[in-house]
């Protein structure tokens, strides 16, 4: 097998290198494919499918398929994006994910994401979840009802971190986030606020304490540009963009 290749991305021309899956292979050649629960330094998760594309006629999921010469895939077609949309809409529906006047607003990836895709509404009806707010530790809270369990945290504490501080108890829509520490809460766990655990929430779940809004919205980093161009670097409250 070549070490090189090429293969088409929406009809274009695209370079890829042996062993590349089609998301890594796509953005070193400035293409982005939408996508929460991936990160290049973690291993895929294929959780939430918003990396899925068609490669060869066939759905599959970007952050896992790997690129072979010649291959066909298609991103941002009409049918594509329509599901994307569909995803995120649920994702909305299912957590509570005020965007007006969340503390993550314009550094959210849940939310550049849905103007990326153009979503106007939710479809669904919202479930209004109720789960309990952990402000037990000093520097972090989590808001459970904003999780939409990418399980970043929980790969970034096992993986990086080396702490294994997060897990994902229970399945389907009784799935939640869960810290591992005696009493179930941050404060107790061995987490610290320098973990690269707490850099890489997409969404406004695991969040700094007294930090809200020092950096206004509107300075934001998904504020004056689609995440399509600015890309998912960690996500802070504290730094403009």
């Amino acid at each position: 097998m070549a070490d090189k290749g090429h293969f088409w991305f929406d009809g274009a021309p695209t370079p890829f290198v042996a062993g590349q899956t089609i998301i890594q292979a796509a953005a070193a050649a400035g293409h982005y494919i939408p996508h929460l629960c991936y990160r290049p330094e973690f291993p895929p998760h294929g959780s939430c499918k918003l990396c899925s594309v068609k490669a060869n006629g066939k759905f599959t999921s970007a952050c896992f398929e790997p690129v072979t010469e010649g291959m066909k895939v298609e991103s941002e077609t009409p049918e594509i994006q329509g599901y994307r949309k569909r995803v995120v809409q649920m994702l909305f529906a299912e957590g509570n994910h005020y965007c007006p006047f969340c503390q993550q607003s314009g550094n959210c990836q849940l939310q550049a994401v849905a103007y990326h895709l153009g979503m106007e509404d939710t479809h669904y009806a919202h479930q209004y979840p109720r789960r309990e707010l952990d402000a037990s530790h000093p520097d972090t809270m989590i808001d459970h009802d904003r999780c939409i369990l990418c399980e970043l945290c929980v790969r970034a504490s096992r993986d990086v971190d080396h702490k294994e501080v997060f897990g994902v108890s229970g399945r389907g829509i009784h799935a939640r986030l869960v810290v591992n520490s005696a009493t179930g809460l941050l404060g107790d766990s061995r987490f610290s606020a320098s973990d690269v655990a707490a850099q890489v929430c997409p969404v406004g779940a695991i969040v700094p304490k007294r930090a809200a809004f020092a950096v206004p919205i509107g300075q934001r980093r998904y504020d004056h540009h689609d995440i399509g161009e600015s890309g998912d670097a960690p996500p802070s409250a504290t730094s403009p963009e």
